[in-house]
Parts: structure tokens; sequence; C-alpha cells
């Protein structure tokens, strides 16, 4: 976990927006923490940190669809990996594999390129947000499916209180949050 004082410079950046998409949803929305350069320097400077580190060090990073690209491909670069995509199902032009995961309102697909990772590749997964858990448990499964092994999943929120953090956890995936929010 960063300190405190970075947590909560990271949160105070994050705007709260009532009832969308749906009455009663707070969602937490990080588009300030990327429009700030400093603010968004330190959220990756958190990362590669972590990262950087012999114990945590991934062959690739993986970022899922969509913000996890942006956060993903810069520490990706940061690292000096490889980046990865795990795309919503039908925006990928090669030979992929799915899964499909339950929603709150639904079910989703995502997909990954058959060739994106290799049996025995390290993969740091990365996403924004962590609420239900069921994007990344998918993009897990993926990587797995393709015989990679998930070192850690990493996103800049949490929000506990929907249980996804904990249903990841007790499938076996370390789990590194910036910023926990109550209520969702």
């Amino acid at each position: 976990m960063p300190t405190p004082n970075t947590a909560d410079y990271l949160r105070s950046h994050i705007r709260t927006v009532p009832d969308w998409p749906a009455p009663g949803v707070q969602f937490r929305d990080i588009t300030p923490l990327l429009q700030d350069p400093r603010v968004f320097r330190v959220l990756i400077d958190t990362f590669v940190h972590r990262y950087m580190g012999r114990e945590r060090r991934a062959d690739v990073v993986a970022g899922l669809d969509a913000r996890g690209f942006i956060i993903g491909s810069v520490l990706a670069y940061e690292l000096g990996l490889g980046f990865v995509p795990i795309r919503k199902k039908g925006k990928l032009p090669f030979t992929t594999v799915t899964e499909t995961y339950e929603l709150e309102y639904g079910s989703a697909t995502v997909e990954l390129h058959a060739d994106a990772v290799q049996p025995g590749e390290r993969v740091l997964l990365v996403d924004d947000l962590i609420a239900t858990g069921g994007t990344m448990m998918a993009g897990k499964k993926l990587l797995e499916k393709l015989g990679a092994q998930v070192v850690e999943g990493a996103a800049i929120v949490d929000l506990p209180e929907l249980g996804g953090s904990t249903r990841l956890r007790s499938a076996g995936l370390a789990l590194f949050t910036l910023v926990d929010f109550s209520g969702h």
C-alpha cells in the first residue's frame, strides 16, 4: 500500500460523480488524476517503484479495456516491458481466446490474442478500479489459459464493499491498490 500521504494525495484527485451510470451509484472518476501532469507522475511512479524490484518483476504488462490501457501502457513503458491489451469482444483482429464473466446487470466477454503471452511468462495485470472483480478475474483466466503466471493484479481504486478484492484474493490473485473508497 502506498504511504498515507500518497494515498490521500491521489484520493483528493479522484472525482466522485453521484448517480452515474445509475441512481445510487457513486462513480469514481480517475480522469482528474490523468489531467494533472504532477498527479499523473505520482500515480505512475508509485506503481513503477513497486514493480521494478526482482520479487514482483513481470515479463509483460497486461491492461484491461479501457482505462487499464492508459495506466498499463505507461507502466510497461517505464518498466521497459511490452504491453498486452485485453479487449472487449470483437475488437481484436487476430485469433483470440475469450472469457465471459458476469456483471451486476448481465454479462460481458473479453478477449486476448492467442499469441499475446508465452507459457511461463510473468504478467502484471492492470485496471483502473476493482468493483465486483469480474473483469480482472476474466483477465487472469485468459492469461492463465495461455500458460502465463499473473504475478499481481494492480488498480488505482478498490471498492471493498462490492467484494471484488476479497473474491480475487480468494482465487489466489495477489492485489495492489492505491486508494480504497467506502460505498459504491
